[in-house]
């Protein structure tokens, strides 16, 4: 008997790196299981049951095209994981002014040196 999926929501459905390396493929279109399954190696029903998952916590879409099923990436699904990754956007962008104003000073500094030939 299949075990039941473990997971609830994009979160945890993208802790997991094939299922994250599923979606960057999509990202370039819709493909059906079987080349989603060779190009990440793993077997058919191995990527059929990340799929399922994706697709449960609404990060792919599902289509029939005669007999094949051709998946495609849903991104609205991962508007709770931007907004949170947002969230640090602020911790980032300080972070990175306080590293800029240390290289202004450092290189203030080394410009306001006596050079060697200044001494001459």
């Amino acid at each position: 008997m299949a075990r039941a999926a473990t997971t609830s929501d994009a979160f945890n459905a993208i802790a997991e790196p094939q299922r994250r390396q599923i979606l960057v493929l999509l990202r370039g279109g819709e493909r059906p299981v079987t080349e989603l399954a060779r190009d990440l190696g793993m077997t058919q029903p191995q990527a059929s049951k990340h799929l399922r998952v994706l697709r449960e916590v609404g990060l792919v879409r599902v289509r029939e095209s005669g007999k094949q099923r051709l998946y495609d990436l849903d991104a609205r699904g991962l508007r709770p994981v931007h907004e949170w990754v947002g969230g640090f956007e602020r911790f980032w962008n300080e972070s990175f002014d306080r590293l800029d104003a240390y290289v202004q000073e450092l290189e203030r500094a080394r410009q306001e040196e006596p050079h060697d030939d200044d001494d001459r």
